[in-house]
């Protein structure tokens, strides 16, 4: 089709070029990411409102323990990081345009089914299934915003759709405090409507969403074919896709490799530890705002400010870090954030320096995931070892989110959450240094790779070596 037919370029100004590269990214922040964004913030909705409708009297109607209710959440991680491989896996060869909405729509009737359980038995099967259908969205969105933006421009835009997550953490609070009113319309309380509306929603936008996600920069239909010929070799010439797509097929070879990648491993671990201090945070924050002595309505509304800093954070932070390709300093950063909040938890029985606390650690988890997200997407090469790469630390994130509600859940009893303060302080700092770490290793790696570029010419290296090229430069 036309989107791969070179237009004639050869006169072309650098003006010409330079109006170009501000029109394009724009369009894409326009149509697609807009779209990212909202497939995220209402997966996150619908994961995470079971904290707002348990604060609202969930677990008390379905007569359950803390212990069944953190088997709830146990049994939605468990299916969501199994299938988050898989998804990424077949994510190009079925189309994101067509997988992607068909897991938005699925898990917004499971979601909205869990307005009308009764019982305990009904919510397991609901948390089940919400996992199985929303475990290929995270992957899959970072995957596909990978092959439409340069590495260089990469970090703001996952930044802006991951940063929805705070925003989740925040409106959620304000919207359950609105929908629990409904209580008793219908003959359902008020934690059952909030299920239902939201997700009533997510089913209606996936179905939406059909219509006007694109398939990959290639076919875009609001580009010019100069527009799509230009996007598609900026995306060549930064490595954020293949120079020869045709010889990017699929093979376990890839996958393989990507686990066996210094870089990906270390930052398995480092995202294990942050997934640990999201997913609880996401998780238990309503609740550890409401063991200060809030009242229900109020410790919604209270849980807001700390996720809204978040967002700001996150922002800020992920400008910088794409101006500067600084991603391993960002995460060690905010990391220390999360080592003052938890140590400022810990330290002291005040209620207002606990909640003060929260500033630090809600925003040192939130804003440091999409640089831990961003760090291994544009380190790694090509198609399928990327898509394994990000899968496998989104699994290691998921992972150390089980991890955190039964520490939350039942392990560390409430308010003082003891025994689960100590274990995020520890993995903050794991955080930093296994960061550290990853930072010397590929800085080392960058300086035997410009000794390579001396003693070599490109078309001497070796076919798909992806990453490992010499003249793929690791972003540190």
């Amino acid at each position: 089709m036309d989107a791969l037919n070179k237009p004639d370029l050869n006169n072309s100004s650098e003006q010409d070029s330079a109006t170009l590269e501000d029109v394009v990214w724009k369009k894409f922040d326009r149509w697609v990411l807009p779209m990212c964004t909202a497939m995220y913030l209402i997966s996150l909705f619908d994961m995470n409102n079971i904290g707002n409708a348990r604060v609202a009297g969930m677990q008390t109607a379905l007569n359950i323990s803390d212990n069944q209710y953190t088997m709830a959440l146990t049994l939605t991680l468990v299916p969501y990081f199994t299938m988050e491989l898989p998804s990424n896996l077949i994510l190009k060869r079925v189309g994101p345009n067509r997988l992607l909405p068909a897991m938005v729509t699925m898990w917004g009737i499971v979601a909205a089914m869990q307005g009308f359980i009764t019982s305990y038995t009904g919510l397991l099967l609901c948390r089940f299934f919400l996992g199985l259908t929303q475990g290929g969205v995270f992957p899959g969105i970072v995957l596909y915003l990978s092959s439409f933006y340069p590495r260089e421009r990469l970090q703001t835009r996952i930044t802006i759709f991951f940063a929805s997550t705070s925003l989740t953490g925040a409106f959620s609070g304000l919207l359950a405090a609105v929908i629990t009113k409904m209580d008793g319309i219908g003959g359902k309380p008020g934690w059952a409507w909030i299920f239902i509306l939201e997700g009533l929603f997510t089913v209606v936008f996936g179905i939406f969403s059909f219509f006007i996600l694109p398939r990959s920069p290639e076919t875009v239909r609001f580009l010019s074919s100069e527009e799509r010929y230009y996007v598609v070799s900026k995306l060549k010439s930064s490595k954020a896709i293949s120079e020869d797509d045709t010889k990017d097929q699929f093979s376990w070879i890839e996958v393989v490799r990507a686990i066996r990648s210094p870089q990906v491993f270390m930052l398995c671990v480092v995202v294990f530890f942050g997934g640990a201090l999201l997913f609880g945070l996401a998780f238990f924050e309503p609740t550890i705002v409401a063991g200060l002595g809030y009242t229900s309505t109020r410790a919604q509304l209270m849980s807001v400010p700390p996720f809204m800093l978040a967002f700001l954070a996150s922002m800020i932070s992920a400008f910088v870090s794409d101006r500067y390709g600084c991603r391993g300093i960002t995460v060690i950063f905010f990391a220390i954030w999360c080592i003052i909040g938890f140590s400022m938890f810990y330290a002291t029985t005040s209620q207002h320096v606990r909640y003060a606390s929260l500033f630090f650690s809600v925003t040192g988890a939130y804003a440091s995931a999409p640089a831990e997200i961003t760090w291994i997407a544009n380190n790694s090469a090509p198609h399928f070892r990327r898509a394994s790469g990000i899968a496998f630390v989104s699994v290691a994130s998921n992972a150390g989110g089980i991890l955190a509600t039964w520490l939350l859940g039942s392990l560390s009893p409430a308010p003082n959450y003891t025994a689960a303060t100590v274990t995020f302080i520890a993995m903050s700092i794991g955080i930093v240094v296994v960061s550290s770490l990853n930072l010397s290793y590929l800085l080392r790696e960058n300086r035997a790779k410009a000794q390579m570029r001396l003693s070599m010419a490109k078309h001497d290296e070796p076919e798909h070596l992806g990453d490992r090229s010499a003249w793929f430069i690791y972003t540190l």
